[in-house]
């Protein structure tokens, strides 16, 4: 293995630990996260997927109706 295959592995572990990608980012030694986003796209695709469902489940209602659940009367 080499540095770029094991620098490649180092960013998929913390990816898929769930690590912020700021600390990533931060810890591979770029300047921004836009580099990290580029570089590592494949790695970093599982936490992206993570959080898109996280999202998803938030703006979903129980019967798949949109809008966030905030316990609020929806409008007629």
């Amino acid at each position: 293995m080499d540095p770029r295959e094991l620098r490649h592995s180092f960013v998929s572990l913390l990816s898929s630990s769930g690590l912020h990608i700021e600390d990533i980012s931060h810890l591979v030694g770029h300047a921004s996260t836009r580099v990290t986003e580029q570089v590592y796209r494949k790695e970093l695709r599982p936490m992206l997927t993570k959080g898109a469902r996280a999202m998803d489940a938030i703006f979903d209602g129980p019967e798949g109706d949109s809008g966030p659940q905030l316990g609020l009367p929806r409008s007629v």
